[in-house]
């Protein structure tokens, strides 16, 4: 299939002549104006256009601009068509996004091959893009997979928990775009991928791989030494998180994990563990983790509790806010209760 070019000049002989240049290779829209070209994509996306730079009511650089203002617009190769060669105007234009400028007149032979040259440049971007897409999304894929696996060995082995993991992802997912949506948090989350936080939050009993099997299944209340025990699983998830980022360096993924595993069980009045940390020192990814794992916790069954009902888990969640949790936060997640409630398995 013919690629399509659109040839913008307002001069009849100029665009006679690269029409006739071009007719046998490729599909050939001439148009006489930027006004045209821009009614004319709204109908056709072109491989690439031509684009003359001297036109009146606007010019190339004015166009090229406007181009450059739409997201499916800007990723249009451009060259400019020009009878002045001056290294400002190319400059300028080369800024402005063109990828080259081919003087007026031209020869048929150059311009056949600066446009050759250009899309198959495009092309190759275009496919090597395409595969990176494909690769990434194989990445994201193989590390959803061992997250999956590694959350459901630490929660095959608590089995007082089933169904926690699950169901604090959901609760996390909602309280973060829940924050997104009303501005709390949102310059620190500016840079988030939700869908990368949300999915590292799996592994925030990951530390539990450590505890022994006495202490993690005891069915009834902790004395204070196994307590003890059970509270290092912070530390240990930072150390294996830690590990695994020195093995392989991915930044951001682990990074996150490795914010809610370590600081999930910190308080906001710096009563927590393992560190102490208080208020807006603690990592936010810790911070937000602290509601939804105290919010399953409460309405879940436990061996030594019945599940409190959503309300009477909202209330300690609140009465609890500025003391174990965020009140910002806190405040986020009660305007959203009635999609938490919705969200507890039936």
């Amino acid at each position: 299939m013919k690629k399509t070019i659109f040839l913008v000049d307002d001069n009849a002989t100029n665009l006679t002549s690269a029409e006739n240049a071009l007719a046998n290779q490729y599909r050939v829209v001439a148009l006489t104006c930027a006004a045209q070209m821009f009614a004319a994509l709204e109908k056709v996306k072109p491989d690439l256009i031509l684009l003359d730079v001297e036109m009146p009511e606007m010019n190339g650089f004015d166009a090229i601009k406007q181009l450059n203002a739409c997201e499916e617009h800007r990723k249009i190769p451009v060259i400019f068509l020009t009878g002045k060669s001056d290294t400002f105007s190319e400059a300028y234009g080369i800024e402005l996004g063109a990828v080259d400028f081919i003087l007026k007149p031209f020869s048929e032979a150059v311009l056949l091959n600066r446009i050759k040259n250009h899309l198959d440049i495009d092309e190759l971007i275009r496919r090597r893009t395409a595969q990176l897409i494909e690769r990434t999304s194989q990445l994201e894929l193989l590390q959803n997979g061992i997250v999956y696996v590694m959350a459901d060995l630490v929660e095959n082995r608590d089995q007082s928990t089933g169904g926690h993991i699950d169901r604090t992802s959901v609760y996390m997912e909602l309280l973060v775009n829940a924050m997104l949506e009303q501005g709390v948090y949102s310059d620190e989350m500016s840079g988030w991928n939700i869908d990368s936080v949300v999915s590292s939050a799996r592994l925030h009993d990951i530390g539990k791989i450590a505890i022994p099997d006495s202490i993690l299944n005891k069915p009834g209340k902790l004395t204070d030494e196994e307590f003890d025990i059970m509270k290092t699983h912070s530390l240990e998830g930072e150390q294996i998180i830690d590990r695994a980022i020195a093995r392989t360096g991915d930044a951001e993924f682990l990074y996150n994990a490795k914010m809610i595993a370590a600081f999930h069980h910190e308080r906001y009045n710096g009563t927590g563990y393992p560190y102490g940390m208080s208020e807006t020192d603690i990592p936010l990814q810790g911070r937000i983790m602290a509601i939804v794992d105290v919010y399953d916790a409460l309405v879940s069954d436990r061996p030594y509790k019945k599940a409190f009902s959503h309300e009477e888990a909202l209330k300690i969640i609140m009465d609890e806010s500025g003391k174990h949790f965020d009140p910002l936060i806190a405040e986020v997640f009660a305007s959203i209760e009635s999609r938490l409630e919705a969200a507890i398995p039936r």
